[in-house]
């Protein structure tokens, strides 16, 4: 049913299209009727901008090397044609005025002024099996369980204090008890989600892990429990029970970590020296 119905959709887009594209031929001869050159002709007339056939190709022509799945040409000048009656009616309205509009045109800008100047020098990085190798002997994939003894963001210093107590009492009996770590976790920890699991959180690398709880792990032997390690989360009781190989590791997640180390490297670099030719004055005082 539903590809009967999807079926019909692209049938009356199609159909549409089609009318769109037939009307626009017998218009054409207002346009360029003595024109030789096929890419000035028109696939569409919307309003105030016409869309040649030349400026068709090129944008089809992006598409098709971007996207496995490409739509068919007429289904992308339907979406050509909305975009064109969006952006008039856009203008239309004056949104361009509009607070909301404006700040989302900033961010675009921001975008493109990235693109245009850092979009080159990114698409050239290139990452090495050697540097994915380094970069994992220091920071490797870590698994561990955990206690979580909470306290809420807004916690007051007393409430703080509370719970840290609470940890340091729960830690005394993890060190001394005969009972296994997951039976400790059911009796107290305040992580839900992995409480079903004896503590366990699953595989985790430094870029999915708070520092202070990840560097804490690193630090560790199999087996180790350790606490108490200090987060925005609260107050928790690790044991690490995995370390990956690199030969065990997931190479994309390497890759991509590694990746984004150079791209930084680079967006560092052009905005140390653009912020050179601007006055900027800064008040993190108030951010504490």
């Amino acid at each position: 049913m539903m590809q009967t119905i999807l079926g019909l959709v692209r049938t009356k887009i199609f159909l549409a299209i089609l009318g769109t594209v037939c009307s626009s031929f017998f218009l054409s001869s207002a346009f360029a009727a003595d024109s030789k050159d096929s890419s000035n002709e028109y696939v569409a007339i919307v309003g105030n901008k016409k869309i040649t056939l030349k400026e068709f190709n090129q944008r089809y022509n992006e598409v098709l090397n971007k996207t496995i799945n490409p739509p068919t040409k007429e289904l992308f000048l339907e979406d050509l044609v909305r975009y064109e009656v969006g952006v008039q009616e856009a203008e239309k309205r004056h949104l361009e005025s509009d607070p909301q509009v404006k700040e989302m045109l900033r961010q675009d800008i921001y975008k493109g002024l990235l693109e245009k100047e850092l979009g080159e020098k990114v698409n050239k990085i290139k990452v090495t099996e050697e540097e994915m190798k380094a970069y994992y002997q220091k920071y490797p994939e870590l698994r561990t369980s955990h206690i979580l003894i909470e306290f809420k963001p807004d916690a007051n210093e007393e409430q703080k204090r509370d719970a840290r107590k609470r940890a340091e009492d729960i830690f005394k009996e993890v060190r001394g008890s005969k009972r296994s770590f997951e039976e400790l976790v059911a009796l107290y920890t305040d992580d839900i989600l992995s409480k079903k699991n004896g503590g366990d959180i699953g595989w985790q690398s430094n870029v999915t892990l708070v520092p202070s709880y990840y560097d804490a792990a690193l630090s560790m032997k199999l087996g180790d429990v350790r606490g108490l390690v200090t987060t925005q989360y609260g107050y928790h009781i690790i044991k690490l029970t995995g370390r990956h190989s690199y030969a065990d590791a997931d190479k994309r997640k390497i890759q991509a970590t590694v990746f984004d180390q150079k791209r930084k490297i680079i967006f560092d670099d052009y905005f140390a020296k653009l912020k050179k030719n601007y006055s900027i004055k800064e008040n993190k005082s108030v951010l504490k």
